[in-house]
């Protein structure tokens, strides 16, 4: 199967998990059952200046995020540590994150989320 750019799902959601902006978000996956049911989100996610997506715990999934462009302020459970192109982020179950956009430039990551 292939699914071209043009027929990914892309939705806008303000003040993600009470987060600054309105965060872009591009479904590379029809739903779970294209993961299995491992998981529920496979994602191109975009942050413009100025747009996070607030700290969450993941209780009963995993996610993991790679930075495809730009720099970012990520909350590793409480440690904030910036991130960039080619960098991975693991949330494990249990745990949470947050991630934050402080420059200039638009930053770009894939998200995965997989069950627990």
């Amino acid at each position: 199967m292939i699914r071209r750019k043009e027929d990914c799902r892309t939705e806008y959601r303000e003040h993600m998990r009470d987060g600054d902006g309105t965060v872009q978000l591009t479904s590379l996956i029809e739903g779970p059952g294209e993961l299995n049911d491992k998981g529920r989100l496979f994602s191109k996610i975009t942050l413009q200046p100025g747009c996070s997506i607030g700290f969450h715990i993941h209780d009963k999934d995993a996610e993991l995020f790679y930075i495809l462009s730009g720099t970012a302020e990520y909350n590793d459970n409480g440690n904030c540590v910036t991130v960039s192109a080619g960098d991975v982020t693991i949330c494990p179950t249990g745990t949470g994150h947050g991630i934050a956009n402080h420059t200039d430039q638009v930053v770009e990551l894939i998200a995965v989320i997989v069950y627990a």
